[in-house]
């Protein structure tokens, strides 16, 4: 008898290293049918470059996912603020909602928000000294985005860190439970949190949003839905961003020393950096409105698709040598933000978070170190991001 197919992104050894898995995948044919969890179900996956920067633009690839599962039963319970944001819609819902989004993060408005994001960083850092230990996920890379997206929402401080607990939570591969829980924990709150902007006279970021969604022609729902991508989204790839630069950067100290010597390359190297360890390893759902052809391989209606930026951003026919850390290598063409009408509307504004960031760690202490083995640091269980649980430091 014939052992059934494993899905090859739930093996524990895929989220320590993802990239051997991809590699094989990918040598065997860049687009492929896999078992998806452990219901004999599945989907095409996509690690090529190319075929991944195909895909990302093929409308008959629909991420309306209300209109996939409509006729297939589910015990799952999402808030509707979380399954049904732009992430989950297409044209011309998708237009509306994307036209909104991206006024919030104009290179004007990130430009502005700098002041801020630099304000945010010293605050956190202000107490780290030489000699000691800090861990940079729960220090600076997780508070930094979340701190950012709050100011932008108009979230209260006393909130934040509870807030920024359910977005982690939402994440949770091993749990879907405890991710439909977080699910209204984050829709409930939000809804308050709109509703009492909207009835109290005065001004303030959140104000300014919602103005920016009653001149979009966004409803309540909408506007609400909005807010939760921009937390959610905002937040945990932004964190995982960070965890993983200052990681390549400690694994390759020639490039951290660069950086070091000229802190001014740091906004140049931000793309090799997300090539290199991408905080989007797997995008979210599409799936095949009618038959199609993408690489050469047939993929029928009604599938499942998944476009793997994590592997397209190592595939060697689009970066040569792409295991290796080049600060010098024209990696614009990375897919960590995606490709296309879904791409990040967020991405200038995460770049500014990663460039302070990573401007502070390399001009104050410029002789960080690993405080552990890099062997010995564990990953984020969830195929849809990769980030470190913790990144331990000795700060010099």
């Amino acid at each position: 008898m014939t052992a059934p197919q494993q899905d090859p992104l739930r093996d524990p050894r895929f989220f320590a290293d993802p990239y051997p898995t991809y590699d094989r995948l990918r040598e065997g044919c860049p687009v492929r049918r896999v078992p998806t969890g452990s219901g004999g179900h599945h989907a095409y996956l996509i690690t090529g470059h190319p075929e991944a920067r195909e895909a990302f633009t093929d409308p008959r690839l629909s991420k309306d996912t209300a209109r996939f599962f409509a006729d297939r039963p589910s015990n799952r319970d999402l808030h509707p603020a979380i399954s049904r944001n732009m992430l989950a819609s297409d044209p011309p819902a998708h237009t509306r909602h994307r036209r909104v989004a991206t006024r919030l993060f104009t290179t004007g408005r990130v430009r502005e928000l700098r002041p801020f994001i630099t304000r945010v960083v010293d605050d956190l850092t202000t107490a780290w000294r030489p000699d000691t230990g800090i861990e940079l996920v729960a220090d600076l890379a997780v508070p930094l985005p979340v701190t950012v997206v709050c100011e932008l929402l108009g979230v209260p401080e006393s909130d934040r860190a509870t807030l920024a607990g359910w977005s982690h939570d939402l994440f949770d591969a091993t749990d879907t439970a405890l991710v439909d829980t977080a699910s209204h924990r984050i829709g409930d709150y939000l809804t308050h949190l709109v509703d009492t902007a909207r009835a109290t006279p005065g001004d303030g970021p959140l104000r300014s949003l919602l103005r920016d969604c009653d001149e979009g022609g966004l409803d309540r729902d909408e506007t609400v839905s909005l807010a939760a991508l921009l937390l959610v989204a905002g937040h945990e790839t932004t964190a995982h961003f960070i965890g993983n630069a200052v990681l390549a950067l400690l694994r390759h100290p020639e490039a951290f020393d660069r950086l070091r010597r000229d802190p001014d390359l740091i906004p140049s190297a931000l793309d090799e950096l997300l090539r290199f360890d991408s905080p989007v390893s797997v995008a979210t759902f599409r799936h095949s409105t009618e038959d199609l052809s993408i690489g050469g391989i047939d993929i029928p209606a009604g599938f499942p698709v998944l476009i793997a930026p994590g592997a397209a951003n190592r595939d060697p026919a689009a970066f040569p040598d792409p295991h290796r850390l080049d600060l010098d290598r024209d990696a614009g063409g990375h897919l960590s933000f995606g490709h296309g009408i879904h791409r990040c509307p967020g991405a200038p504004l995460a770049r500014a978070e990663a460039e302070i960031a990573l401007r502070t760690l390399v001009t104050r202490f410029p002789d960080t170190r690993l405080a552990i083995p890099a062997e010995s640091l564990t990953w984020r269980r969830t195929r849809l991001t990769r980030g470190l649980t913790t990144l331990p430091l000795t700060l010099a």
